[in-house]
Order: structure tokens, then sequence, then C-alpha cells
């Protein structure tokens, strides 16, 4: 910077824009609140369908989205304007400081252009009479100091323009299209993500030298800054898609076998590289967009460490895998990645996916700590587990969505696999405990009931819920809950099951096939718990919701409350009836074992209620608006009060002991069913101060579980072959 520039620089043209921006800001804050509050809160209540369901409220989402995004990236302009102002003119406040007490001294600073100063002595024409006989007005010293001191200010004030102007325009360039998402409170807080980014790209361009020492600042860095768009950015684009990759090739080499702390300290490497890589994916500049493209395109590439004897290394997909368990991926990018993945692996068939990822590849492992890997796809699994709307756009395609189950007989991505399915099919994402749980879309329950059919399949279905996909496929019928309850009541039980999915019948046609899920997913302890869990909260938040606003049924309470106990008692029958027709003893190794799994499905099905899973609530056209202090508040209450009354103990019914506790005793478990569905209806009634008979409504509830189980012996004899039937 010029010294005459900061010297004389007039700041109010500054000023003015500045003030601009905050106006803008505030007038994109009301906007924001209004896109929120209106378009988007109008939105989510409305129950539209068809067209309307996924193109129009797909479109209001984002734009209130893109609302928000405007908001906040003008909120950081004029933060960064703002401060970077007030730097200048404080650079300026100390130069001229520094101008007039040089001149005290006799000494001019003049600006000689291109960024160069002089300091010089004034003239005197009575130097040669001086009798003190000095040749100059002052010391070389002292013309020395003020020249150090007015090129600091210079260069301070240089850094903090330029760093200012950086920020401003790798912030505008994040998104290609509309804003992006970065927020900073001043100039510098954005020009330290950015230096911190720049650093720790040029420490991975060589990370055979990086010591442990190394390492950890590596991590504290990107834990401090993984989620930070410019950084992120920053990062990835300066090392490279190519570098990228290579540096992770060449960290798991060295460090491979890495033990104790050397072992935490790379797990802990691994899952900040991934949330790094994470957030740069949704930058959308030049060089993020060039960055993604080759980073795919790198996907056959062999990457092999520099000093591996071996000439075979690791796929690039694998290493790219191995960088996205953590951390949600931009939707677009993981499409892009996952066709190619998808081509690939379908080619090889079924039965031929290990030998195409992992045969050959012994040497090969890129995961610190469980698994090695060598199948891109349970990376790719995670990925998607992590962004539900990828994740519903990844098996939409039934061919592809039959793939990769039939995959899992052959390989060890059936855990991984199962997550992505939850997060396509449910909306929420594997770990996330603070997005609320959306309505189901319609692409969402056709993507269910294909997973409903395939695992229905006679003759090989029932075995996927033994490669490691019986505890998702349990928390997807919990999900289901009401979908599954109007199939099995018929296509007119729509007022007594209430559910906002947009496709509340999408299973009426194949009620077969639901029951035969239901029994083969029962054969999993994990996948058993989940039904029996998501039967009662769905029982328990339905009963809540009809006695808190009788006008939701028009109809007698006794028979709605009937038609709810019926409901509970087929969905645990056929659990029940499933149990008893196998031989228990290979389908739960022991009691143990179920009662373990009970457990921590109770303690996960208490984050079910956290997002707003209770598998209930009410469209707006039947009391929606009315029933919002229910739903959020009192029916979380009774929801967890329900799990907790399932995993006891009572003091009744099951004696000491947790209800449901039993694997084998079909009668222990039909009497479970019967009193928690009764404590539901008791305690719905009580809280809301319904006065109807005790006697009279317990034993119709009772009495209508028990039908419901005879119903669901029926049921499951027409849907599937038992034994002696």
């Amino acid at each position: 910077m010029d010294l005459d520039a900061l010297r004389f620089g007039n700041f109010s043209k500054l000023g003015e824009a500045i003030t601009d921006w905050e106006q803008m800001t505030t007038k994109l804050a009301t906007l924001k609140e209004d896109a929120e509050r209106n378009l988007k809160g109008r939105a989510d209540k409305a129950n539209w369908s068809g067209v309307n369901a996924t193109v129009t409220r797909e479109f209001v989402d984002k734009t209130a989205t893109e609302f928000a995004d405007a908001h906040t990236q003008a909120d950081s302009i004029t933060k960064i304007l703002a401060d970077t102002r007030g730097e200048l003119i404080g650079f300026r406040a100390q130069l001229n400081d520094a101008i007039t007490r040089a001149s005290q001294q006799n000494l001019s600073v003049i600006d000689t252009g291109a960024g160069t100063f002089t300091v010089a002595g004034n003239t005197r024409p009575d130097w040669a009479s001086d009798p003190s006989g000095k040749t100059g007005v002052t010391d070389p010293g002292t013309v020395n100091g003020f020249r150090d001191e007015i090129q600091g200010i210079l260069t301070k004030a240089t850094q903090s323009d330029q760093s200012a102007a950086k920020v401003l325009r790798l912030l505008v360039d994040e998104a290609k299209y509309g804003f992006a998402d970065a927020s900073y409170t001043d100039r510098d807080e954005a020009a330290k993500a950015v230096a911190a980014a720049e650093k720790l790209a040029k420490m991975a361009k060589d990370p055979a030298d990086m010591s442990l020492d190394d390492i950890a600042v590596f991590n504290r860095t990107m834990e401090k800054y993984h989620d930070d768009p410019l950084f992120a950015e920053q990062f990835a684009t300066r090392l490279g898609a190519k570098g990228t990759l290579q540096f992770w090739t060449e960290m798991t080499s060295v460090h491979a076998g890495a033990r104790g702390s050397e072992l935490t300290a790379m797990k802990d490497l691994q899952a900040n590289m991934s949330l790094t890589l994470a957030t740069a994916s949704f930058s959308d500049s030049d060089a993020m967009r060039d960055w993604k493209k080759d980073l795919i395109a790198e996907r056959n590439t062999n990457f092999r460490a520099t000093d591996s004897p071996n000439p075979v290394g690791a796929l690039g997909s694998q290493v790219i895998s191995s960088l996205m368990r953590k951390g949600e991926y931009d939707t677009e990018f993981l499409g892009d990645y996952r066709e190619q993945l998808f081509k690939a692996d379908k080619a090889a068939g079924d039965a031929g996916t290990h030998d195409l990822w992992v045969k050959g590849y012994d040497a090969v492992d890129l995961v610190f700590g469980d698994g090695n890997g060598r199948d891109p796809l349970e990376g790719l699994f995670d990925g998607l587990s992590h962004n539900p709307e990828a994740a519903e756009h990844a098996f939409e395609s039934k061919s592809d969505l039959e793939h990769m189950l039939g995959t899992t007989g052959y390989t060890d991505r059936g855990e991984s696999l199962g997550r992505a399915l939850e997060a396509a099919v449910t909306g929420v994402a594997d770990g996330d405990t603070t997005t609320k749980a959306p309505g189901h879309s319609v692409a969402q329950v056709h993507i269910m009931a294909n997973i409903m059919k395939a695992v229905a399949q006679p003759g090989g279905g029932a075995g996927l819920v033994g490669y490691g996909l019986g505890d998702s496929f349990g928390n997807m019928a919990a999900s289901y809950m009401p979908e599954i309850s109007q199939a099995l009541n018929g296509p007119q039980s729509g007022s007594v099951f209430l559910t906002n999915s947009e496709s509340p019948n999408g299973f009426k046609e194949m009620v077969p096939d639901v029951a035969r899920f239901i029994s083969e997913v029962s054969a999993d302890p994990a996948g058993r718990a989940g039904i029996v869990f998501g039967e009662s909260l769905y029982t328990t938040a339905l009963t809540e919701s009809h006695l808190s606003d009788p006008s939701l049924f028009d109809g007698p309470q006794q028979q709605l409350l009937g038609d709810i106990g019926r409901n509970a008692g087929i969905i645990q029958g056929l659990v029940a009836h499933s149990v008893a027709d196998g031989e228990v003893e290979a389908a739960v190794a022991s009691e143990s074992e179920y009662n373990s799994a009970m457990k921590e499905k109770g303690d996960y099905a208490k984050t079910w209620i956290q997002v707003g899973m209770t598998f209930l609530k009410v469209p707006a056209e039947l009391g929606g608006d009315v029933m919002g202090s229910v739903v959020g508040g009192g029916l979380a209450t009774i929801a967890g009060a329900a799990v907790d009354h399932i995993q006891g103990p009572q003091a009744t019914g099951a004696g000491d002991q947790a209800l449901y506790h039993s694997a084998h005793d079909f009668y222990q478990t039909r009497n479970s069913v019967n009193e928690q569905t009764v404590w539901s209806v008791e305690e719905a009634m009580r809280r809301n101060h319904v006065d109807l008979p005790k006697d009279g409504i317990d034993d119709t509830v009772g009495r209508s579980v028990e039908d419901g189980f005879d119903n669901a012996s029926e049921l499951l004899s027409r849907s599937k072959e038992r034994p002696n039937g």
C-alpha cells in the first residue's frame, strides 16, 4: 500500500458501502424469517401429493435456504468490510502520528511511489556555521527508526487490505449460483482460517516428514476449522485432488500397524480429514468444482506410497471412500461419485463384488479402526447415511437397490448399507439428533416398499436379515408404523391411524409382503426390538393424540381404542408367532442377547423421540396446528415414559422384570403387549382427563389385543409357509 494512499485515503465511500450492506443485511434478516416461518413453515404443514409433494416442496425448501444463506453472506461481508475499515483508519492514525513526530525531529517523510517512501532530514542554510559541528539535522539511527516504524504500519495496512480482498473474493466464489453459508465476525477470523488452510496444505505435501507432534498440530487445527467453508475449500484445492489421495495413501503406509496414542491420533486425523473434505464439497468455486471432478476421475488410478515395494497400491475409489465415513458430503457430488461406483459394482454381478474390490488388494488398509477400506461401497454408504437426500436418490432405482441388497451375502457391507437405507427412507441422517424427522415422501415410501418386498421374497429374502441388516430393518419398520398399520387395517383406516406421510396407503397392495417382512426381521434380536419399540411408541402417540383431540375421529372412543389395541396385537403378534414358529434357540442365541438388544434399542428409541420420529404428526387438515403443543411437548413426554415402561422393572404384570423380557415365552409376550397397550390408554386418559369407564376400556383394549394376536396368526399363515401349518 502506498504511503499517500493510506495517509490521504477517503474512507467515507467505504463507510457508505458498509451502511448499504448493513441495511441490506437487516432486510435479508426479515426476508429470511418470513421465508422460514411463512414459506417453509406452511409448506411443511401442507398435505401435498404428486408433483407438489416433490418438485414444489423441494423448491420451497431450497428457496428458504437461499434466503438464509443470503443473509449469512451479507452479514459476513458487512462485518469484514466494517472490521477492515476500522483497521485501516487505525493504521492511518498511527501513520500520521509517526509523520508528525518525525517532522518534530526535522525529518520529512515522502511517498516515492510503487509502495516506497523516504525519510530524510530537512535542509538548513546554516549547517556550515553550526558551532556543534553537526553536518545534518538528525543522526542515521533516528532516521532508520522512523523508517522502520512507518514501514511496519504500511505492511500491516497492506496485509489488512489484501487479506480482506482475498477472503471477500473467496467468500463470493464459494457459490457459483446463489449464496454461501460461511459466517465470519470480522476480517481477522476469515483470514486466519485461510492462512491455517494454506499451512496445513503445505504440510500435507510432505506427509512422510510429518512427526507425531506435527500430526497433533494438524489435528488440533483441523478440529478447530473442519466446519469452516473457506478453510476447507482452501485446504482441498491447494492440496489438489490427486494430492489429497496421495496424502492419505502415504499416511496409511507410514502409520500402518499404529497402536496406542499413535492409533488414536490417526483415527482423529481420518475423522478430521473426512469432516473437512465434506465441508469443502459444498463449495462451488471454480477450483473446488475442478477438485471434485478430478477426484472422481482418479477413482481407478493406482495409488502407492512412495517407499512401497508393492506395485499394487490402492484404487483411487478405495482412498476416496475411506475419507467419506464422517460428515455430510454435497448431494450432487455424492450422486456423481455414486453413479460411477454403482455402475462398476453392478457390472461385476452380486457375487463378483468381492473379487472386484477386495481380491488382490491384500496389502491395502486405509482405515484406522474397524475394517480396511478395500470395499469402497462401505465408505460410500457411510457417506450416504449422513445425507438423506443423496441416499434417497441412490436407492430410487429398484434394480440398484436389489443389487446392493444381493451383494451383502458376499461382502461385509451389510451394516453400512443398512445405515444408508435408514437415512433414505426416514429422512434422518445417521447420528443426527438435532434435525426434526420429516414426513415420508412418496419416493421414500416407494423405496421402503421395495425393501420390504426384497426381504419378503421367498427363498432368499430372509437371508438379508442375517447379513448385518436386521438392526436397520427393525428401525425402518418402526419408522413406518403408520403406513404399516393402515395396510394391515385396510385403506379406510386413515382416520384412526394418523400420519403425515405423503403416501399413507403406499403398502395397501402388499399386505402379505408386510407380514413376511415383519416376520423375517423378527429373527434378529435388534430387528425384533426395533419393531417392539416402534409399535409401542406409535400406539402411545396415537392414543395421546386422539384423546387430547376427540374431533380427530368421528365415532365412539371405545371403538377407536379397540381398533388401536387390535392393531398393536396384530403387529406384535406377527413378531411373537414368527419367533414361536422358528427354532427360537437358533434365532435368538440366548435370553441375555435378546434382553441386551431390548436395552440398547430402548436407549436408541429415545433418540427417535428427540428428533420427533414418534411416527405421528397430525396433518393440518386434521387439527395439526392445534396438536402442535401435544406433538412437540406432551407427546414427547409420554413417549419417553412408554420406553421406560417397557424397560421396567414393573410393579405389576411382569413382576420385577421388564416387559418383553422373554424371547421364548409366547404367552408372556402377549401379556406384555396387552399390559403396554392398556397402560398407554390409561396414561392418555389420565393426562387428558378423559372420563371413560376404566374397567370397560381396559377390557375392550385387552380383548382387542388378543383378537389382534389371533388375526396375526391367520395373516401369517396366508402370507408364508409355516411349520405344522
